[in-house]
């Protein structure tokens, strides 16, 4: 048998309606799923009954699998079948170390494409009411990942320049390092009065998403025992969540939509904790 392709999918940031339709045909065809944390388990539903489902999960603390040894089983999954999907939260080219298996498959020869996601950067925002960019308030935006290789001795990111230069940061994986982040950023001269929200479980049924000041930020993460998996948006386009919060899980919303005549309300399952 020759080598098969492998997909390098992105699922969305967690409602599975946001899967793209490409991603739903390719889980579909797939003999292999290779699968994060933060994918829903609604969406491996799509997956063939007789279909290869691996878990490569990575959690703070908790690791499935290191990624060399996802990078070496994506190779051999080739071998074996004609089309392998590598499924990712979000977007696999957004702080989902898709280039890094993208580069692997390289290396070895395997034929292989990326299918982009909704990132969860944007959506999660959009789910929580705040637009990252606005007329007149914000024409600017920047994802940071707030969980940098640890080998590492200084951090890469420059936040006097986020700081001074950037009107919306979007960051990703950063509740645990909140407080540095907050510090970092009002020394280099973002104002405390800063508005910025903590966004749990976005675009769940579950959603939890916490306002505060920049200055109250850790004190909030810590207060209400804010984990993850979140996302913290600063900038004055936070004010805008007041007048646009659609999406209100506490406050009862249940989206129901029709599909071939069927009334059907979105699921609330978490992703697999295996």
């Amino acid at each position: 048998m020759g080598l098969g392709k492998v997909y390098l999918v992105g699922a969305g940031p967690g409602d599975p309606d946001l899967l793209t339709i490409k991603a739903r045909d390719l889980i579909a065809a797939a003999g292999c799923v290779v699968y994060d944390h933060l994918v829903n388990p609604e969406i491996l539903r799509h997956a063939t009954p007789g279909a290869e489902l691996i878990y490569a999960g990575k959690r703070r603390g908790k690791c499935a699998m290191r990624q060399e040894t996802i990078n070496a089983l994506l190779v051999t999954k080739a071998t074996e079948h004609d089309v392998v999907v590598r499924l990712k939260g979000g977007d696999p080219f957004i702080f989902g170390r898709g280039g890094e298996e993208a580069l692997a498959l390289v290396s070895a020869g395997v034929p292989w494409e990326v299918v982009p996601g909704v990132s969860a950067g944007a959506a999660v925002a959009a789910y929580a009411g705040i637009p990252i960019t606005h007329r007149g308030m914000c024409s600017s935006v920047a994802f940071v990942t707030g969980h940098e290789d640890p080998v590492k001795t200084e951090s890469d990111v420059d936040w006097g320049r986020l700081a001074r230069g950037v009107d919306t940061l979007v960051i990703f994986m950063g509740v645990s390092v909140a407080p540095r982040i907050a510090e970092q950023l009002m020394a280099h001269g973002l104002g405390g009065e800063t508005p910025a929200a903590v966004i749990r479980w976005g675009t769940y049924e579950h959603q939890q998403c916490h306002v505060a000041a920049l200055a109250e930020l850790a004190h909030l993460i810590e207060s209400r025992a804010i984990a993850a998996p979140a996302i913290i948006v600063v900038g004055e386009v936070v004010r805008l969540r007041e007048k646009l919060n659609w999406f209100d899980p506490a406050a009862g919303y249940a989206k129901v939509f029709s599909t071939k005549g069927r009334r059907i309300k979105e699921s609330s399952l978490a992703p697999s904790t295996l």
